[in-house]
């Protein structure tokens, strides 16, 4: 300080240390971006040898399917084999070295192209051939103990080789079917001829090859990718076409839909031959939502989506590797978890569905890879990490019961209901199915309920036990008759045989009265299912809000 010439200049009047200060307080204040998801460190688990299926003769075919089909009780794999075409049924406990002499199911004088499931029926199966027919199978309680050969239903409609074969996902007794012809056929097996030879409808709009085949979550809408280059959506009641792709930079091979969050998934190849996915508006199917390359191989893209963890996988043939993602309603709508990388190619796989899988390890998803190589079927468990061995109620909401949520009646006379759901939790009720009475007493339901239709010898007393199986209810085993003005919910059925058969109309009414209060119970059952799902996710948003 000299000549009272006081500097009152200090360190922050200065420009050069004031814009340091400002900027390290905006960089304090910014926050990364992190995207909260339960799914992040997903991991995928092979089983060891001795849980494989070893020695299976899995089919050379080149046609690009799954070859394989899964269920809680059974494992079914289209084999290789001289004369006809067959396939293999083992009990999914059944591991280690497969019997080269094992029974198989060998009805079909050409190559067996499709198998699936029953989603409804454990120990119903469908195979298409290239023989032109579908045909449909009782599989006994304890498997396949001689060569099977005489189908309880067969389908006869197609005049080319049927190459694709899906099931209703909440109707009972629904099948599609679609073949070299380019037809897409709809058959109600409801009816009681072993042989149907004219589908309930036909559907016509393909100028080729249906490559694959689609439901949304109630079985509505039908989604196809033809070979035509061309994605469909179709009202499959009907057949009327409600929408058409015809992208030129996308050649789709097969279609998926996603669930409740109305897109549809598509992979195929790009114009540059890379392979490549799709997303989709189901309502507008001009210009895709979002398209993505993966790679240059060549082999068919096979995605698999699970509703329940909005997570997508996506398995190429020949390949070793899955991919997998999630799914959100919003943009960038994809979003890319992690890869399982393995040596061995696949040819095929199988999917077992969310009731088999092991929720004390918190597996959210199982794949039955087919190793041709080795002959091999080696399980692959995706798996999320958690510390905790007790159930985890957030990564396993309410999912689809092995209950059809009606008959196929009711589906083809115009209703629309969504799959009955069911808690994955130990020890949880598993719903009753929709009553299939109406379809009259040999129906299907009535073999299926009392382990096929060995006991045929005696007719009366087996439709007798299955009624009495059906709807003996602890609810109505009232002693009460049963009048106009009474409770419906204190009717019995009839206890004797005498009456079933003697007072068929009485039996009727009492049916009907059954399925409206079975209706109804559904119906509230539904809503309160539909709270505890909003409550789950209002937590989920509160916790990824927290987080932040």
């Amino acid at each position: 300080m000299s000549d009272g010439n006081v500097d009152t200049h200090t360190d922050l009047d200065i420009p050069w240390l004031v814009f340091p200060f400002e900027h390290l307080q905006n960089m304090m204040t910014w926050r990364p971006q992190y995207r909260s998801s339960k799914f992040r460190h997903v991991f995928g688990k092979a089983a060891t040898k001795e849980n494989c299926y070893d020695g299976v003769p899995i089919t050379r075919s080149v046609h690009d399917n799954h070859f394989c089909a899964v269920n809680p009780r059974f494992i079914a794999v289209i084999t290789e084999c001289a004369g006809g075409g067959a396939f293999l049924v083992l009990s999914v406990h059944h591991t280690g070295k497969v019997d080269p002499l094992h029974p198989k199911v060998s009805g079909h004088r050409g190559n067996v192209l499709d198998i699936k499931w029953n989603p409804f029926n454990d120990f119903c199966i469908a195979s298409c051939s290239e023989d032109s027919t579908v045909k449909v199978w009782d599989i006994p309680p304890h498997g396949v103990l001689k060569n099977l050969t005489v189908p309880w239903k067969e389908l006869q409609g197609h005049s080319r080789r049927v190459g694709l074969i899906e099931w209703h996902p909440t109707a009972n007794n629904v099948l599609f079917s679609t073949g070299y012809d380019y037809q897409v056929m709809i058959w109600n097996l409801d009816s009681p001829e072993a042989v149907i030879k004219n589908p309930v409808r036909t559907i016509s709009h393909h100028t080729d090859v249906v490559l694959s085949m689609s439901f949304n979550t109630d079985g509505s809408r039908l989604a196809t990718s033809c070979k035509d280059k061309k994605i469909r959506v179709l009202e499959p009641r009907t057949g009327n076409l409600l929408q058409e792709a015809n992208c030129k930079n996308h050649k789709a091979s097969k279609v998926l839909f996603l669930g409740n969050l109305k897109m549809l998934l598509s992979t195929g190849s790009s114009r540059w031959n890379h392979r490549q996915m799709a997303l989709w508006d189901q309502e507008d199917l001009d210009v895709p939502l979002l398209q993505e390359d993966l790679d240059g191989s060549s082999g068919v893209l096979f995605p698999f989506y699970d509703p329940d963890t909005h997570m997508l996988y996506i398995a190429g043939k020949g390949d070793g590797n899955i991919r997998y993602y999630e799914i959100s309603s919003e943009k960038p709508y994809l979003h890319f978890l992690t890869e399982y990388r393995s040596h061995t190619p696949q040819k095929g796989m199988g999917i077992m569905p969310k009731r088999g899988l092991d929720v004390s390890s918190c597996e959210v998803f199982r794949f039955y890879k087919l190793v041709t190589i080795k002959a091999l079927i080696e399980p692959l468990s995706m798996i999320v990490p958690r510390r905790s061995e007790s159930y985890q109620d957030d990564i396993y909401p309410m999912t689809a019961a092995s209950a059809a949520a009606m008959s196929a009646e009711e589906w083809l006379s115009g209703i629309n209901k969504g799959p009955v759901l069911q808690s994955l939790k130990p020890g949880s009720r598993v719903p009753d199915s929709y009553p299939e009475l109406s379809s009259g007493l040999g129906s299907k339901g009535l073999g299926n309920s009392l382990g096929t239709r060995r006991s045929q010898s005696r007719p009366g007393q087996l439709q007798l036990a299955y009624i009495q199986d059906q709807l003996g209810n602890k609810e109505c085993r009232s002693k009460t008759s049963v009048s106009n003005g009474q409770d419906p919910t204190l009717c019995s059925p009839p206890k004797t045989e005498n009456e079933v058969w003697g007072g068929f109309d009485l039996r009727l009414k009492f049916h009907k009265q059954q399925e409206e209060i079975r209706r109804l119970r559904e119906m509230l059952n539904q809503r309160d299912v539909r709270i505890k799902q909003l409550e789950l996710e209002i937590n989920n948003v509160r916790n990824s809000q927290g987080s932040h």
